[in-house]
């Protein structure tokens, strides 16, 4: 299956105006932590500056399902529906007109090996396979949202209980904050910088009323993301999501780097 992404991928050239990747983003249970900025200093790619929210600066924890994914307009066998986790940060970067917001991962976890071959060798990010599962149920008012992936034979869970009746953002909140980032950003040298856009509409969320997150950060993410198995999220949301698409990378060159 490698051996196929492959091939869709350098068909790229030849598919200018499509998007890299269609899919549905569904059900998306993020928590987010407040963290010393320092830490990320090594993960910031060229040309980026952290984008904070009043003042702090943000890492979020975010579990949520691909659907009916198709790469440049193919849905690959087994390929197609699956789970994601990832940990990731805020950036904004200007383009000497607009500033530009987006996210920079620090982990994506996905269930198959073929998902992490193409998205670290297309788009420099930094995909690990693990073994994962989900599920999601309804009650009378309510529903749970649950995701779990298994990192060295242990299984790290993240659980969410919410209302079920779907609400607007409120403007200039912190979810707003948080859910309105239209691009994706990967480092791929000290000097260069893959920047990516990410198309949908502006989502709703569901009021959350308990959690629970069973990660062992340190094993999952380094040392230096240990620090948040004793900490609590400052907030925990969950989004309905919607069909995005991923479009095709730039490589953004700052100064210093020979073309």
């Amino acid at each position: 299956l490698q051996h196929e992404f492959k091939q869709i991928t350098n068909s790229n050239k030849t598919h200018k105006q499509m998007s890299f990747l269609k899919a549905e983003w569904r059900k998306l249970a993020i928590a987010n932590y407040v963290i010393d900025p320092a830490i990320l200093d090594s993960y910031l790619p060229a040309g980026t500056e952290l984008d904070l929210w009043q003042g702090k600066c943000y890492v979020s924890l975010v579990g949520f399902k691909f659907v009916n994914t198709r790469l440049l307009g193919v849905k690959v066998p087994f390929h197609v529906n699956f789970e994601e986790v990832n940990l990731r940060f805020y950036v904004k970067r200007w383009d000497g007109t607009n500033w530009k917001r987006g996210v920079v991962f620090i982990k994506e976890i996905v269930p198959k090996a073929a998902l992490s071959f193409v998205a670290n060798t297309v788009y420099y990010e930094n995909y690990e396979t693990m073994q994962m599962g989900h599920y999601w149920a309804e009650k009378d008012d309510s529903i749970e949202i649950f995701y779990k992936w298994n990192k060295n034979n242990v299984w790290q869970t993240f659980k969410v209980e919410a209302n079920n009746q779907a609400l607007d953002i409120p403007t200039n909140s912190e979810d707003e904050f948080i859910l309105e980032h239209y691009w994706g950003y990967a480092k791929v040298n000290e000097n260069a910088t893959n920047e990516y856009e990410v198309t949908h509409p502006r989502w709703q969320t569901y009021k959350v009323h308990n959690y629970s997150i069973k990660v062992d950060f340190e094993a999952v993410y380094g040392a230096e993301f240990g620090f948040l198995n004793g900490q609590e999220p400052v907030s925990v949301l969950l989004a309905e999501g919607s069909e995005i698409t991923v479009e095709s990378k730039t490589k953004i060159k700052t100064e210093g780097q020979l073309a």
